[in-house]
Formats: structure tokens, C-alpha cells, sequence
């Protein structure tokens, strides 16, 4: 069993935590008020900082909203790098920019440790199930280190290439995510205002080729008006950006990822940036002054 120090206990690092510490492992945090009485009764510890927490630790785990935050979990005062011990593996499961994640996996070699980056995706009911899949950009020393741990949260592990290749997979994986809510949304929409049965549509088009995970999870929600995150909308607004600044490094037109990220930055506007992402019909609908579901 290993000493794990797991940063960043929120929607999905909470469960993510929870199954660590059913597997026998022992895990410690960063003090941040009160810890969650679920995990403190399973034997998780908080400490002062994150210096503290790798001095504790053989492997560290991230997993916070963004590029700068996990830049200041390892590197800002009082952080992870300051108590790095030898051949500690760091694991940072974060959403987070691709070349930055380079010159992390960097420092944190040259300070003697072991770089992954394991960023995931399914939501809040992957994490809570242990069924998340995990795209990993790391050496074949630091994956395989790496799998035994990564397989207890997850059900789909993949070792994509080097430092920032996982990173990279999960920029497309919210392209795709984002674009596909939009082609939902605006089926459903045409769906309800013309008329039919919006629950028997979906019901339809879940047996034929339209089939996805996100018609049958979020079409759900955007039927029955259940817009708790989930994943929230500001954080699939940052992992977009981090989308459309990479294709104005690549020379590349993401024309559709781009008309995305206007629509949930219409949610924002309209106060839903925390919203759950399939909150985005919500723009949708007030474009066409209908409401799914509606009469």
C-alpha cells in the first residue's frame, strides 16, 4: 500500500479520494477548512501544506480546476517541489494546458521525481462509480508505476505518448464532449418546438445512430431541467480555451469548438456559469424563445 497525498477534493476528487482509501491506501490533503467527514472517517489526514504533503508521501496526486493552480501546488511557496523526496511519483489528473504540463514534468524530473499526467474523463458519476477514463501522457517507467493506482479510479486507462500527450487527448475529448451537447441540444430543441414528444424522440434516436453517452445522460437532464453540475460550464469554458489558443498555436480553424464556447459563455452571462455543462440548451432555447418540454 502506498502513502498518497491527494490535492484538490472537490466534485470529482472527493470519490476519486474515497476509492484510494477503500483500497487499503493512506492518504493525507492540504488543510482546507473542514475536512469531508467521508473521508476522515476512512483515515485521511489534512496537513499544513503542500510541502508537507510530499514530505508524507510517496506518490501525490492533483487534482484542481487549472493550468495556475496546479502550477501553485507545486511550485508556489510552501509547495509539493519544496518536500519532494526522491522517486516520488507525481500524478496530476487535472484538465489543465499541454505545454505547460511539459515543463512541469520537467522540474519535477530534475528535482528527482516522476512526472504523469492523467487528466479524466465521465463526470461526477464516473469518479463516483471508479469508471472514469484516464488518458495518460507519461515514460513507460512512470505509466506503469502509475496503472495500479489509475485503475482503482478508473475503467479505461490509456497511455497515450509522452508528458502532455494525455493532456493533449482531453483537449479533443472536450471538443467533442462540447459539440456533441450542442448537436443535442439543438435536435431536442427542433424536437419540442415543432411539436413531439421530446422523451419519446430521445427514446428514438437513443436506438439508431445518433446514439451517444451524451443524449442518454444529458438529454436526460435537459428534458427533466436538472442543471446540477456535473461538470460545470466555466470549467468546459476554460478547457475550450485551452482548445482554441492550441489551434492559434497549430495554424488551425475549430470553427464549431469556437461557436461552443460563445454558447456557454452565454450561459455565464446569464448567470449559469456554474451550471452543469448540458445547462448550454439553455442559450439554445433562449435564442428560440422555447423551452424543451414546453407546450
Amino acid at each position: 500500500m502506498s502513502k498518497i497525498g491527494f490535492i484538490g477534493l472537490g466534485i470529482m476528487g472527493r470519490p476519486m479520494a474515497g476509492h484510494l482509501l477503500d483500497a487499503g491506501h493512506e492518504l493525507t490533503t492540504v488543510k482546507r477548512g473542514t475536512l469531508d467527514e467521508t473521508l476522515a472517517s476512512k483515515g485521511m489526514q489534512a496537513l499544513a501544506d503542500p510541502k508537507a504533503v510530499a514530505e508524507a508521501s510517496e506518490v501525490i496526486i492533483t487534482m484542481v480546476p487549472d493550468t495556475p493552480d496546479v502550477e501553485e501546488v507545486l511550485f508556489g511557496e510552501g509547495g509539493v517541489i519544496e518536500g519532494l523526496k526522491p522517486g516520488t511519483l507525481v500524478i496530476d489528473m487535472s484538465s489543465i494546458a499541454p505545454i505547460p504540463t511539459q515543463a512541469f514534468a520537467k522540474r519535477i524530473q530534475d528535482a528527482g521525481g516522476e512526472y504523469v499526467d492523467a487528466p479524466v474523463s465521465g463526470g461526477e458519476g464516473g469518479a463516483i462509480n471508479a469508471a472514469l477514463t484516464i488518458m495518460v501522457g507519461a515514460t513507460p517507467e512512470g505509466f506503469e508505476r502509475a496503472q495500479p493506482l489509475l485503475e482503482i479510479m478508473g475503467k479505461t486507462i490509456t497511455h497515450i505518448g509522452g508528458h502532455g500527450a494525455g493532456q493533449t487527448c482531453k483537449v479533443a475529448n472536450q471538443i467533442v464532449v462540447a459539440l456533441t451537447i450542442e448537436a443535442v441540444s439543438e435536435g431536442l430543441l427542433f424536437a419540442s418546438k415543432a411539436g413531439a414528444d421530446v422523451a419519446k424522440v430521445r427514446e428514438s434516436l437513443l436506438g439508431g445512430l445518433a446514439q451517444s453517452k451524451i443524449l442518454d445522460v444529458h438529454g436526460e437532464r435537459m428534458i427533466n431541467r436538472t442543471f446540477d453540475p456535473g461538470f460545470k460550464v466555466k470549467l468546459h469554458q476554460k478547457d475550450l480555451n485551452l482548445a482554441l489558443e492550441g489551434a492559434r498555436t497549430l495554424n488551425l480553424s475549430l470553427p464549431g469548438t469556437a461557436n461552443a464556447q460563445q454558447l456557454f459563455q452565454a450561459c455565464a452571462a446569464h448567470g449559469g456559469a456554474d451550471w452543469d455543462h448540458a445547462g448550454m440548451v439553455r442559450a439554445l432555447e433562449s435564442l428560440a424563445n422555447h423551452e424543451i418540454g414546453q407546450d
